[in-house]
């Protein structure tokens, strides 16, 4: 198999990690800090990544660092913005509106980088989009506090999409991906520090269950899949696999959140199915043939 579809279907099982984390965090932080629970999911996953990839620390130098910050920003804004997001609305609906990453990424470099993205990749933002709307929005679907929250977080995952990408491409992410976590696990202790609502020790045995959860799969695992797979698959692309997520916290909050599952999610899953397949097509230029008398 090669290692570009290889990733993909890592990419995938990643999503689902992700899809589950959306009802899996909105019970494990309750009334609670965000902030805390993010601190707590960094640390952790710091910890873990430390232990696998400790033979990389010998690469560590300023350049690294230097790029780990800049990679840690726009990510822990990112989750901390979609995270305080999913405690003020809907599991499906955040994802929702989590999608629309999708098709901020292409924007953004057209807008910043002068980079033409291809018709397919617009193609396939747009189909997969549909599929997300039919999935999450209702006849009731609104904008609030929690909403715009989310899609704030989308723009900076967005940016941190584009900066892993550019990364990539010119050195090997891997001696950068444990900094980066440290750095993400400053930032939300600092914030963490200045909540009012922070409880350092919760006794609720659900916040650690999720801490546990989020740490190892939706941090460590999938972060470190998807810095990685970058190096084969272009942001554009990445963040449409990522659209298989609502799927995924859809079932998830069926069964975790008793939010309900209908016939939409069907639907909105195909759609979504259709436009991954959209990004990976790829069209030949039909070659006209001279004969030659």
């Amino acid at each position: 198999m090669k290692s570009k579809n290889l990733f993909i279907l890592l990419l995938i099982l990643g999503t689902a990690f992700w899809g589950i984390s959306f009802p899996v965090t909105k019970t494990a932080i309750g009334s609670g800090s965000s902030y805390t629970f993010l601190f707590y999911r960094f640390f952790l996953a710091t910890i873990i990544l430390s232990i696998f990839l400790f033979k990389h620390f010998s690469k560590i130098d300023k350049s690294i660092l230097k790029n780990a910050l800049i990679l840690a920003v726009p990510l822990t804004f990112g989750i901390s913005m979609q995270t305080l997001g999913v405690k003020m609305t809907s599991a499906s609906q955040c994802a929702f509106i989590a999608g629309i990453c999708v098709v901020i990424i292409p924007i953004i470099k057209l807008v910043f980088f002068r980079h033409i993205v291809k018709l397919k990749i617009w193609l396939a933002a747009t189909v997969a989009l549909m599929g997300l709307m039919i999935i999450s929005v209702n006849k009731n679907f609104s904008i609030g506090l929690g909403d715009l929250y989310t899609f704030i977080g989308a723009i900076g995952f967005a940016v941190y999409l584009i900066k892993v990408e550019k990364y990539s491409l010119l050195k090997n992410i891997l001696p950068t991906i444990v900094p980066m976590f440290f750095f993400c696990t400053i930032i939300m202790f600092a914030f963490s520090v200045m909540d009012n609502d922070t409880v350092w020790i919760p006794q609720n045995e659900g916040f650690w269950l999720g801490i546990l959860y989020c740490s190892i799969f939706s941090t460590a695992y999938m972060y470190t899949i998807s810095n990685i797979s970058q190096r084969y698959i272009s942001a554009e692309k990445v963040a449409i696999i990522y659209l298989f997520e609502p799927i995924f916290a859809a079932v998830a909050a069926y069964f975790i959140l008793d939010e309900s599952l209908s016939i939409k999610l069907l639907l909105g899953g195909s759609l979504i199915f259709i436009g991954t397949l959209i990004s990976e097509l790829k069209f030949k230029k039909k070659r006209t043939l001279e004969l030659s008398e």
